[in-house]
């Protein structure tokens, strides 16, 4: 359950070169077939004796040819980030790129990087010069570049619990070497979300959140408890289990307490971050201005509390994806100074004991991701709140700020302005709200005062300009494009960007900044890239290829609902046909009526699927489908009406939805009407279930991944008991909210699952599934399953024992993906 949903928006493995990691802490391989070649070996011809079993003759060819084109796909390396920094004289800059490939032998992703330098040839054109080969680093976590981009840290979290690896990285050689034990810290959080590595701007310092040392386990011996707590490895003794800890749910399964730490480059040294209380798990740090406090160092850093407020539990609830976790901004002294002083200078609410922690964000429910304007006059934050106050996992964002004071030394209650407020209603083509994900490190232009983001804009991911002096607004990618684009970098006041749609893998933009009295206007270039794209193959399948964003009269049009709600809803429509689509669903598309059609339905629900490239949904188009990727009323980026329209109503105002985007194309003739299927993931298997019971006959084959299909089995194991109560109840379930739910709780949710309906069900499952999910325990898929078996309904399983929701491992991605071409086109033929 995140923004963009995860099940969807990640791309297929990269294939790279398929060799073992070579050993050495400081290993930087050279490769540049990886970037051209895929390096999965080409399926030969297989025998009877070497079919798996219960796959029959034509299931094998099907794996053999689907594997090589699946292959061909997965082959494409895909840039994740990019940072820029100017040159001395400033004629020129410097880019270096994060690219991101499969290691399938490893299971693991590779993490290459390539270098450029950028040059202004005239005023509106620019050249990238690029090395002949990237770099990789082996072993890698994390990189975070210094303000000055003339150091560099390198981030390597060790497995099965051995030292964690700090790099200090100059022009030409390696600076400093830490080595830190578990005694001190456990791994660095590197994963987005709890996520701070913070320089600071003298790079003397760099602060980062990490796993608090967990607390010392018993020790036994035959003789009995060891009151000392040695341990001795002759074999003696052992150690016990202890007190067991929540942790914070899905992905954080053996992370429990992110703490922030303080790291002195000079001296190597590593020191804890005193005065933060026990109640609070911290992420997200930067450090304050440097003027700020006098001579003082000061971070500010995103806290969550364990106590949830009206959830009445003290229990940590699943935090990953869900952004309805309250938090607050808190300022802190770094344990390294100058002048040790006994408090900040500032007054803390005596009703609350956060010891010399400071809450800077009283009043709101939510604030995260700080970022300080480049003079240090103002500090702006992301708030969550609409998803806080009313229980949705996700919901529209807000942007706020608070005017930083000059001496530093913040007021006992700041005023907490909007700079984008939570928009309701939006009006037609005009701005939705804001949907981000996170906030860039650097996101200022030249100005001081305006930041570069990306954003969800219904159907497709827009880059937007915020003015935070005058709390203004503009949309800077063209107005009139239905593709995505992702914000990279910044190049002074110019951009660096990822374009992309669902038939077009994403471009380089270059967007130059026109400066202009009443707008703010980039013009766009294309940037040629050093990466090998897609193969001619691939470029012959997406060029016969067409897309389309559909918008869809809603059925329930009744004067209770919102009017937000009553807007219709968007799909995209990728079809097979390279045709005028705007022009097809007017007068109808003789052509497009023999291609069978999948339905992509997201997870969330309060997610959204964007009009970007997705290698597995252009794997799946490329097989001869058009695809319909409905975004139903409770999805991202349509306004706060519309997503809360859905809580309390799941199970029927999305499920109508889905049909009423089928009939749609169907009646169109964009489809052959019998030869539907439909491939759903999380709250998209929800739905998934949910169709092929109350609808039946309309679907001939459907795939499903870690689906959710029985409520009432699920709330007495996930990670997020509260998001059964919140959907099926609606913001009541707040309030109702129980760890221990009634039989009355119980019957509702049964009511509202899939599992209600499916003695009515006879279409083809395929159930792809996650052993170690906490967020949709693995029991739910299997207890359908062996349910529908029960009655004699075809389906068939896939474990991977050792993915969690997402499933997003190279090996099981691939092997995932590979299966649901093989099932559809066994019922879709």
């Amino acid at each position: 359950m995140t923004k963009i949903s995860p099940i969807f928006s990640s791309n297929l493995p990269d294939a790279g070169t398929l060799q073992k990691p070579r050993s050495g802490r400081h290993s930087l391989v050279l490769h540049r077939e990886s970037l051209i070649t895929g390096g999965i070996k080409e399926p030969s011809t297989v025998s009877v004796e070497d079919m798996p079993l219960g796959e029959d003759t034509a299931d094998m060819e099907d794996y053999v040819t689907l594997s090589k084109l699946l292959q061909e796909f997965a082959s494409i390396s895909s840039i994740e980030k990019a940072w820029i920094a100017k040159s001395e004289n400033g004629s020129a800059s410097h880019a270096m790129f994060c690219i991101g490939q499969p290691n399938f032998l490893a299971n693991k992703k590779r993490t290459l990087f390539l270098s450029s330098h950028i040059l202004k040839t005239t005023e509106h054109s620019v050249k990238f010069q690029w090395p002949p080969f990237p770099v990789e680093m082996i072993g890698v976590s994390k990189v975070v570049p210094s303000p000055s981009a003339s150091k560099l840290l390198i981030v390597r979290n060790k497995e099965n619990d051995s030292l964690v690896w700090l790099e200090i990285w100059g022009q030409s050689q390696l600076e400093k070497e830490i080595q830190i034990p578990q005694s001190v810290h456990g791994p660095l959080y590197t994963d987005g979300w709890f996520e701070g590595i913070s320089w600071n701007q003298e790079e003397t310092l760099i602060a980062y959140v990490a796993e608090e040392p967990a607390p010392p386990k018993p020790v036994f011996t035959d003789a009995g408890y060891k009151k000392d707590g040695s341990y001795d490895k002759d074999g003696t003794s052992w150690k016990g289990q202890g007190d067991w800890e929540e942790d914070w749910g899905e992905t954080y399964s053996k992370k429990k307490r992110p703490t922030l730490f303080v790291l002195d480059i000079n001296s190597g040294e590593v020191r804890s971050v005193e005065g933060i209380p026990k109640s609070l798990s911290a992420g997200q740090v930067v450090w304050a201005p440097s003027a700020s406090i006098g001579h003082l160092k000061c971070l500010v850093f995103v806290g969550w509390s364990t106590e949830y407020g009206s959830l009445k539990t003290s229990r940590k609830l699943g935090i990953k994806y869900c952004y309805n976790r309250p938090c607050a901004l808190y300022l802190v002294q770094s344990p390294f100074q100058e002048i040790i002083p006994d408090k900040l200078p500032c007054k803390t609410d005596e009703k609350e004991d956060f010891g010399s922690a400071f809450h800077l964000t009283r009043g709101i429910s939510s604030a995260m991701f700080p970022r300080f304007s480049p003079d240090g006059k103002v500090l702006v934050f992301l708030s969550s709140k609409s998803a806080v106050d009313s229980g949705a996992h996700s919901a529209t964002d807000s942007l706020h700020k608070i005017d930083w004071p000059a001496d530093g030394k913040p007021n006992t209650s700041p005023t907490i302005y909007d700079v984008v407020p939570v928009v309701a209603c939006p009006e037609d083509n005009c701005f939705p709200g804001i949907y981000v994900a996170n906030i860039p490190d650097s996101p200022w232009l030249s100005d001081g005062c305006t930041m570069v983001l990306s954003s969800v804009w219904r159907c497709t991911q827009v880059i937007l300009a915020v003015n935070v002096k005058s709390c203004t607004l503009s949309r800077i990618t063209p107005s009139d494009s239905t593709y995505s684009w992702n914000f990279l970098a910044l190049d002074g006041d110019n951009i660096l960007a990822l374009s992309s749609s669902p038939i077009d893998p994403p471009q380089v933009k270059y967007g130059f900044h026109i400066p202009q009295e009443q707008e703010l206007t980039w013009n766009w270039l294309d940037v040629p890239s050093p990466l090998e794209g897609p193969s001619n193959k691939i470029r012959s399948l997406l060029s016969s290829h067409g897309f389309s964003i559909l918008k869809i009269p809603v059925n329930d049009n009744s004067d209770k609902l919102s009017e937000g709600a009553k807007k219709p809803i968007e799909s995209i429509f990728v079809s097979c046909i390279n045709s005028r689509l705007e022009d097809s669903c007017k007068e109808g598309l003789n052509d497009g009526a023999s291609n069978p059609l999948i339905l992509i339905l997201h997870g969330g629900p309060h997610s959204v699927s964007v009009s970007g490239y997705s290698k597995s949904l252009a794997f799946l188009s490329s097989l001869g489908y058009n695809l319909l990727i409905v975004n139903y009323r409770g999805s991202l980026g349509f306004g706060e009406e519309a997503l809360q329209s859905l809580p309390g109503k799941i199970g029927c105002q999305d499920v109508n939805d889905v049909l009423a985007a089928l009939d749609y194309v169907l009646e169109r003739g964009l489809a052959d009407r019998s030869k539907v299927a439909i491939l759903g993931g999380s709250h998209g298997g929800f739905l998934t279930t949910h169709l092929i019971g109350q609808a039946p006959d309309r679907f001939a084959a459907v795939a499903v991944r870690n689906p959710v299909c029985n409520l009432a089995l699920m709330v007495g194991i996930t990670d997020i008991p509260d998001w059964c109560y919140f959907e099926s109840y609606g913001m009541q379930g707040k309030k109702l909210f129980s760890e221990a739910a009634s039989l009355e709780h119980l019957e509702l949710f049964f009511s509202k699952s899939p599992i209600a309906h499916i003695s009515k069900v006879k279409t083809p499952v395929l159930f792809i599934l996650g052993a170690q999910d906490l967020r949709v325990p693995v029991s739910n898929g299997l207890q359908y399953a062996r349910a529908l078996k029960e009655q004699g309904v075809e389906v068939k399983i896939i474990m991977f024992p050792d993915d969690v929701h997402g499933i997003e491992r190279p090996q099981s991605d691939f092997e995932s993906f590979l299966n649901i071409g093989v099932w559809f086109k066994k019922y879709l033929k």
